[in-house]
This record gives C-alpha cells, sequence and structure tokens, in this order.
C-alpha cells in the first residue's frame, strides 16, 4: 500500500482536501511508493493566512528566542541525518552519502542562522547635526515563500527557511511534488524545536499552488530554484504581483583545463562533477574546454576513470550513482546521447542501455562521454541534467574564454592549471557568479553567497550569505532629533530640511 505525503499547515499534518494527488516514485525500482497532496488555491490561502496569522507575534518576537529555537533545530536535524538521506535516497534515488553531504551542505546555512544577530545589527551615526542622530535598522518582510527543485529535496529549501525565520519572516515552503518527503521531515522536526505554530508551513503540489503564491497579495518574496525558463516567469510573474524575487536557474557549467594541469587531477575533478549525483546538480560541469595538445589524453583518462564508476541502488554502499529521478527525465537525457553523432560529436561512452540486474525496472542509465562537441550540437546548448560530460577543443586560453562566456548561463565555473597569473586572470575576465581555481564545484560556503549571471539567475539578490539576510529583510533609516529641555520652542520653518 502506497502512503500518502499531505500538507503542514499551521504546526500540523494536515490531509489535502483538494483530490488531486501525485505519484512518488521509488527511482531504484520504477515503483510508485507514495502520493502526495496538490494544494488547491483554496489550500494555499489557507497556508498563507496561517504564516500570517504567526507574523504577528514572531515578527517582533526576541532574536534570543528565534536563535535558541534555530539552535535546538540544528541539533535534531544533525541527529536526524541519516533519516532524512534515507527519505531523499527513496524518493530522488541518490546514493545514501551523497545525501548525507546534502544534508551537511543545508546545516551550513543553519550554522549562519543560529548566529543571525550579527547580521541584523544596523548602524548609528549621532550628532549629524546638532542633537540629531540617524540609526538605520533592518526589519522583516512577512510571509515570504520558498519554491524549490526535486535534486536537493533538503538542501535547497535549508539554504532559504533558516534565514528567512531567523530575521522574522514566516515560510510557505513549496517543494518538489516528486520527492516530498524531506520537507515533512523537516517541518516536524522544526515543530520539536519549539518553532511557534504557522512560521513554516509545506504545501505540496502544481502549477496551481505556484501561480497561487506568485500572485498571493499577502507574500511578501519569493525564493526560486529551478531551470531557467521556470525562474524566468517567476520572476515576471512576482515582480508585476510586487514581490521581492529571488529566481535561480539553469546551468551549462564549463571546466577550462591549460595545458600545464595536472591531467589526473583535471580528470578526477571532471569525472566527479560530471556524473556525481547522476548529473543532476545545477552545478555540475557538463563541458571540459579542453586547451591545445592535452585533449586526446585527457578524454582519455576520463574515459579511464568513468568506465569504473558503479551504477546502483542508492541505498547500496557500493553505488557510486544512482538512478534518475523519472523514467521520462531518463529517457530525455538519453535521447541527446543518440542524437549527438548525427550532430557532430564523438560519442567516446554512451551509458543509454544500461540497467541494473535485479532493478530492470528503475530510471537507470549510464555516463555517456562526447567529445569533438561542436556548440552548435543541442548536447551543448541545452542544461541536460544527466550524466553526460561534453568536451570540446580550442587552440588558446583566448578561444576557450570567448567559447564559454559565449553561453547564455552563467552559474558556475573552473579552470584546472599550474600557472596563477592565468588564473587570476580567468577569475576577472570570466562572465560567471561563481568560480573555482582547481575546485571543479565552487559552491561557496554558507557565509558566502551562491548565484549565477546571465540566464542563471533573475533577481537582484543572491542566495544565503549576506544577500540572503538582505533579501529577507528590508532597510529602514531612521532621524531623530530630541530637543534640549532648556530649548526654547523653535517655530515654523517652510524651508527645506536642513542637516545643520
Amino acid at each position: 500500500m502506497t502512503k500518502t505525503v499531505n500538507h503542514w499547515i499551521g504546526g500540523k499534518a494536515v490531509e489535502g482536501a483538494s483530490g488531486n494527488y501525485g505519484p512518488v516514485t521509488d527511482p531504484a525500482t520504477g515503483v510508485v511508493t507514495t502520493r502526495v497532496a496538490f494544494a488547491s488555491v483554496d489550500e494555499v490561502d489557507a497556508a498563507v493566512a496561517a504564516a500570517r496569522e504567526a507574523f504577528a507575534t514572531w515578527g517582533t518576537s526576541s532574536l534570543a528566542k528565534r536563535t535558541a529555537i534555530l539552535f535546538k533545530f540544528r541539533a535534531l536535524l544533525d541527529a536526524n541525518r541519516d533519516a532524512i538521506a534515507e527519505l531523499i535516497v527513496a524518493e530522488h534515488g541518490k546514493v545514501h552519502s551523497d545525501a548525507l553531504g546534502e544534508v551537511a551542505r543545508g546545516l551550513e546555512i543553519v550554522d549562519l542562522a543560529c548566529g543571525i544577530t550579527v547580521q541584523l545589527k544596523g548602524e548609528l551615526s549621532t550628532e549629524v547635526a546638532s542633537r540629531v542622530d540617524v540609526s538605520s535598522i533592518r526589519q522583516p518582510l512577512g510571509v515570504v515563500a520558498g519554491i524549490t527543485p526535486f535534486n536537493f529535496p533538503a538542501m535547497v529549501p535549508m539554504w532559504m527557511f533558516p534565514l528567512a525565520i531567523a530575521c522574522g519572516n514566516t515560510f510557505v515552503l513549496k517543494p518538489s511534488e516528486k520527492d516530498p518527503s524531506a520537507s515533512m521531515k523537516i517541518a516536524e522536526l522544526l515543530a520539536e524545536a519549539g518553532l511557534p505554530d504557522g512560521v513554516f508551513n509545506v504545501l505540496h503540489g502544481d502549477k496551481v499552488a505556484v501561480d497561487r503564491l506568485l500572485e498571493h497579495p499577502d507574500v511578501a518574496a519569493v525564493s526560486f530554484v529551478g531551470s531557467t525558463p521556470i525562474a524566468r516567469h517567476i520572476h515576471t510573474t512576482a515582480s508585476a504581483n510586487g514581490k521581492r524575487v529571488q529566481a535561480l536557474g539553469g546551468a551549462k557549467n564549463h571546466m577550462l583545463v591549460l595545458p600545464d594541469a595536472d591531467l589526473d587531477a583535471a580528470a578526477d575533478a571532471a569525472v566527479s562533477a560530471a556524473y556525481g549525483s547522476a548529473g543532476e546538480r545545477c552545478m555540475a560541469i557538463s563541458a571540459v574546454v579542453a586547451v591545445g595538445s592535452i585533449a586526446d589524453e585527457l578524454v582519455g583518462k576520463i574515459k579511464e576513470r568513468a568506465e569504473k564508476i558503479k551504477i546502483g541502488p542508492g541505498n547500496d554502499p557500493a553505488s557510486e550513482m544512482g538512478p534518475l529521478i523519472t523514467a521520462a527525465h531518463r529517457d530525455k537525457v538519453a535521447s541527446y546521447v543518440t542524437g549527438a553523432e548525427a550532430e557532430g560529436c564523438e560519442v567516446v561512452l554512451d551509458g543509454t542501455g544500461y540497467t541494473v540486474e535485479g532493478h530492470e525496472n528503475g530510471h537507470w542509465i549510464g555516463l555517456s562521454l562526447l567529445d569533438r562537441v561542436p556548440t552548435t550540437a543541442k548536447a551543448y546548448q541545452d542544461e541536460i541534467f544527466g550524466p553526460v560530460l561534453c568536451v570540446l577543443r580550442v587552440d588558446t586560453y583566448e578561444e576557450g574564454v570567448a567559447l564559454m562566456n559565449a553561453s547564455p548561463f552563467g552559474n558556475g565555473t573552473a579552470i584546472f592549471t599550474r600557472d596563477g597569473g592565468a588564473a587570476r586572470r580567468f577569475q576577472l575576465e570570466i562572465e560567471a557568479g561563481m568560480v573555482g581555481v582547481n575546485v571543479p564545484i565552487p559552491v561557496p560556503v554558507g557565509y558566502h553567497s551562491f548565484g549565477g549571471w546571465k540566464d542563471s539567475l533573475f533577481g537582484d539578490h543572491h542566495i544565503y550569505g549576506n544577500d540572503g539576510t538582505h533579501f529577507y529583510t528590508r532597510g529602514k533609516v531612521v532621524t531623530t532629533r530630541w530637543p534640549d529641555p532648556s530649548d526654547a520652542p523653535a517655530g515654523v520653518d517652510l524651508g527645506f530640511p536642513r542637516n545643520h
């Protein structure tokens, strides 16, 4: 019998009332294990109303109270790492160690939120004029929403809600309907930590729920991580409805390998960054740009390593890579490989026929490696979001940078070289929001901010770090004059206000 995942509204699980449900599949077996309730407009309104009611007291609660609850939540999250990872493995399909790593990276932002008192300090200037002081403070927005993707069902929500609620906002999360259980476990842990009812709510659903959040008059801000077309829609729609928006989109992350690079290290990095989590990462390296004569040797080293990767169920400790999230996504990823040769690519590894014995109905695909990929090929132009690595060849550093900067995406990038001058030049010339120097996946630590350029980000704020604090608060400046008790009345002055 399949289980049912319902909503979390006002501090408790609430049974879905719309009558609409979606299937949740175990990617390793292809079996539907769960059904998830899809929220109606009325249910969205109920969650927002619960959040709005909670904001009346949470928004004015002390920083000491907020951080005390977050410290308790952090301890519970740490103690339940394995339980959350098991839910991720069962619904997403990634291997257990990868799921544990996801929880650990989410914990970084909880750590940051526990120290929010420092980030929320204001500023004060005294005596800017005679007996006039000016102070700057930051205040919460109100009800904020997060719309998160399937590939990191625990980490990406934790990139949002810990900072949001630490700043005094209340939160409505709409996670991916493909792997919803991790968000419910998190909601339970927040309640156990003592978070007041209504401060954190979870709505499951589809476009109906998303569109209502984007237009709801009581939602002040929307955070989103997903594909570029949806990010653009989120940004356009929510902005038109007067909301603050941070919408992180897709990517086509390049890794430039110079002739002086340590090719073994570069090959290790390319395999890890391209095929980790089955390539279902917005920071995956999906295009290696090989400079000069090292291309043949580099491709050979990547192929040698890729052929040794063990693919299997995520709950098997021997597995290094699991299945893709759905059969439809598996088939779409495979289409880029089967059509690659006709577009001028050399297919070095073809993983499209891969299956796992005993799990033949799982959403399996092997590792694919495409060489001599032209920039006109669909495998290069599109974000594949699967274990497909493209290798492009250029003659010079300048040609490589020009090729990379011509991409409409600008999320993450990397350079592999032993030359410090080349690395310094690269980090200044490349048009991307996150740069790695001999680091293939440069996801910033929690106290810096994550975000791309160009079609990889819509909105002015990156996520978490200082940008996250600024996104979830708004500034206010207060100018104060207190007359001395001995002052005579100043009288009326119709002129422009003066500072002195």
